[in-house]
């Protein structure tokens, strides 16, 4: 055998078979072909058969064999071939005489691969967002923490006046409020600085800091008030791409190691500071003064239309695109000191999820158990702000949920809009209220409820019954499932699983499936696992397996397949398998159809990755064409069970 050692390594989204799969049929080529190879496997249970500094330093090459994101830092100047696992499983040994050949590149950091090419093609179909939200994101924490400060000392150490609620500036909390001024400070400089970064990468970062500066420091060009948020934004992009214009610019090798720690950003910093000061600084500055007073006049109808657009936005997506434009807006005239636009977003925010688990409460024949499980989920989240707890409910039926929330939204915005409910921090949600954040607390908390309200009767209005099926389904579980003991069931989910037969028994083996197609193999699996005294519910473990088709399908290539689900209806972890010799299409990557069906369900609260490692072994012992081929012989449940034994 070569002395030589090529390393490996494979992944894949999910983590599970086709990471093992790889690694096994690399393994098996190697040993065919004469070549010393070790591979690591970065699956779901974590790194395994890691690669070591002096292996990698020794290697001949290395092959990552992966469709997800590897770090590839340890690399630098090694050979290194990058390729989808799939072409480990098909072709392991051309990636191998590839490797061997010297026909490979030497990894320079910063070289891209193609998965990296091709999330950058994705990325340059929206990068002003993209730029936008990477300013936003880190944005964020300095308007909570300035808002959150200021709100504190506003409600301990203020005192009532003439003129509003004072702090007086020889007491304590003068000094907290001054610290959520310093935050606020913040805000504009790190938001442009950031986009910059996003664009043209650290090289951004100083010219966009000082031109948000500038931006939002109106005395540099004359104006009292500053340009704002929308200046920050504008400095950013500017800066972004006038440090990229500058790195792409063809300069002497001598000057090169200092262009970007000396030259990019003093030239940089120069042309958007002056451009800022001189031309486009002090017309921003009037737009957005000139915004900042609209909306402040905003007075009956207009201030309607907008808070119902922005309660829309905010519940349309939960969190997406529209929710965080609406989200931005809001928050950057915190610092403007304009605190009744973040009032409405903050009700607005909170009521999707509220209105769900409402739902849920109030009209439990509307939903399955699983569904008011997520309803006390969905509530929680809401009282802490977010507005994703209300997913679930509308990936799964978003033709009632989605209208229910976003009508629902707009009427608390346009209540807490009409009731001048202010918001001093970037957050939204009855903890924001209870933080003493918002003015008008108690009209905060009738918009909330009524926005609430809304959505829960509507969702309800809209949704049919379940209590019918779910009548009907008790009755069969009633009649046919097996009485399984608390005791027996706790010992069986945390069982030490060291081979595939501890999980599996000839009652689960089916050596002719009747099912033609994918669902009805799967129902025919699944009907096994019930009758076994697997499942308590053969409808809800049906949901969970195609949830799991749907991310992509578990047909792994070479006739194989592998549905599996984790599910509060098992009972106990369990592999049901089953043969269909004319095999059924299952939109496996290579075409071919499945033939071996191996099902594997595992209890929601299952302790450990036994089962991952059962799937590991299986996986790999799938690679070997002759326990396929005997498999496939194989006519009897005994016979099957026998071959199954091996496994471990």
């Amino acid at each position: 055998m070569d002395d030589k050692k090529i390393l490996a390594i494979t992944a894949c989204p999910v983590g599970i078979a086709h990471t093992y799969m790889a690694a096994e049929n690399l393994q098996k080529a190697a040993e065919e072909m004469g070549v010393n190879i070790k591979v690591e496997t970065q699956g779901s249970i974590g790194v395994e058969n890691e690669l070591t500094e002096q292996e990698i330093a020794e290697a001949e090459g290395i092959i990552i064999a992966s469709d997800k994101e590897v770090s590839k830092e340890r690399f630098v100047g090694k050979k290194l071939l990058v390729v989808g696992v799939q072409d480990a499983i098909h072709r392991p040994k051309e990636l191998i005489e590839k490797v061997k050949s010297g026909n490979v590149p030497v990894y320079k950091a910063g070289l891209k691969t193609i998965n990296e090419v091709k999330q950058a093609k994705k990325e340059k179909q929206k990068p002003v967002y993209k730029h936008l939200m990477n300013g936003v994101s880190y944005m964020i924490p300095f308007i909570v923490v300035g808002g959150l400060l200021i709100a504190l000392a506003l409600a301990f150490g203020g005192e009532q006046t003439p003129g509003g609620i004072v702090i007086p500036e020889d007491s304590f909390w003068y000094q907290v409020s001054a610290l959520g001024g310093a935050a606020f400070s913040f805000m504009v400089p790190i938001l442009a600085g950031f986009i910059a970064y996003s664009i043209a990468d650290r090289p951004g970062l100083a010219p966009g800091m000082i031109g948000g500066y500038i931006a939002a420091n109106g005395h540099f060009y004359g104006s009292e008030a500053g340009a704002g948020f929308l200046g920050g934004i504008i400095a950013g992009f500017l800066a972004g791409y006038v440090v990229l214009a500058i790195k792409n610019l063809k300069v002497p090798k001598a000057v090169q190691p200092v262009m970007p720690i000396i030259f990019i950003p003093v030239i940089g910093s120069l042309i958007v500071g002056l451009l800022f000061i001189f031309v486009i600084g002090e017309p921003i500055a009037s737009i957005f003064e000139a915004l900042t007073n609209w909306l402040e006049g905003m007075q009956g109808t207009s201030s309607i239309v907008l808070a119902l657009i922005l309660g829309a936005m905010i519940a349309v997506d939960m969190g997406g695109p529209f929710n965080k434009t609406a989200f931005l807006f809001g928050s950057a005239l915190i610092a403007e000191g304009n605190y009744e636009i973040m009032g409405p977003i903050a009700v607005a925010i909170c009521i999707p999820p509220l209105g769900m688990g409402l739902a849920t409460f109030i009209n439990k024949r509307k939903y399955s158990e699983a569904e008011r499980q997520t309803g006390k989920a969905s509530f929680t989240m809401g009282l802490f702000g977010i507005t994703e707890g209300a997913i679930p409910f509308a990936s799964q039926d978003p033709l009632r949920v989605i209208p229910s929330i976003v009508v629902g939204s707009m009427v608390g915005s346009v209540i807490a809009m009409l009731a001048h409910v202010g918001d001093r921090v970037a957050h939204g949600g009855p903890i924001v209220a209870v933080l003493g954040a918002v003015d008008n607390v108690l009209m905060f908390f009738v918009a909330a409820i009524v926005g609430t309200i809304v959505t829960a009767f509507m969702v309800n209005f809209l949704k049919k019954d379940v209590v019918a099926t779910a009548q009907v389904g008790q009755a069969i579980v009633a009649k046919e499932e097996p009485q399984v003991k608390v005791e027996e069931k706790a010992s069986t989910v945390h069982k030490e699983i060291n081979k595939l037969t501890d999980i599996t028994t000839k009652d689960l083996v089916l050596p002719h499936l009747k099912g033609d197609t994918k669902e009805q193999v799967i129902d025919e699996l699944i009907d096994t696992l019930y009758k076994e005294g697997i499942l308590s519910s053969k409808e809800e473990f049906k949901k969970t397996i195609l949830a799991r088709e749907a991310e992509g399908s578990t047909g792994l290539g070479m006739n194989i397949a592998i549905p599996h689900g984790k599910s509060k209806t098992v009972n106990r972890p369990a592999v049901t398998f089953g043969i269909k010799r004319e095999g059924v299409d299952w939109n496996s990557i290579d075409g071919t159809d499945a033939k071996l069906v191996f099902m594997i369900a595992v209890p929601e609260e299952s302790a450990g990755d036994a089962h991952l490692k059962i799937l590991q072994l299986l996986s790999r012992r799938l690679m070997d064409d002759q326990f396929r081929e005997n498999l496939m012989k194989a006519t009897t449940k005994e016979e099957i069970y026998q071959l199954l034994e091996t496994i471990q």
